[in-house]
């Protein structure tokens, strides 16, 4: 990897978290937070501990998601074959909210990059963040 400048690196840190919070306020009555199980769970991460460790977080807090997306009527909860396990599926409502938290963030996401003299490049730089979260995450699975 090519060596940056620090300052470039808070930068990019920096406008990271400013990004995270425009994207924050454009989800609705949905936190992020339960955006991001929403959306693992849709992606086909079935098991609450796989959800967790995707998104980098502890039991408790995924258990606390699950429980509040399931109240809501946006997750189901169902025991898996082994009983070791709760197996999670979106609900056809969990879809419908997910769409349309979707559609605001990717709005919310265009006004920014507009702003960019390339958005495409910016965009396929952030895409590529999917891929290395995923292997950092299977780095943390493999560690167990």
């Amino acid at each position: 990897m090519e060596r940056v400048p620090i300052e470039t690196e808070l930068d990019a840190v920096r406008a990271l978290a400013r990004l995270a919070r425009i994207l924050e306020r454009g989800t609705g009555d949905l936190s992020l937070a339960h955006y991001r199980v929403l959306a693992a769970v849709a992606d086909g991460h079935e098991r609450a501990s796989r959800v967790a460790t995707r998104l980098a977080l502890g039991k408790p807090t995924i258990s606390s998601s699950v429980d509040a997306l399931t109240r809501r009527g946006l997750l189901i909860r169902k025991t898996a074959d082994d009983q070791r396990a709760a197996i999670l599926r979106i609900t056809e409502a969990g879809e419908a909210v997910l769409a349309e938290v979707d559609a605001a963030l990717v709005a919310r996401l265009r006004v920014v990059v507009a702003q960019l003299d390339d958005p495409a490049a910016a965009l396929n730089a952030l895409s590529a963040f999917g891929p290395a979260l995923d292997a950092l995450a299977d780095l943390r699975m493999a560690g167990r």
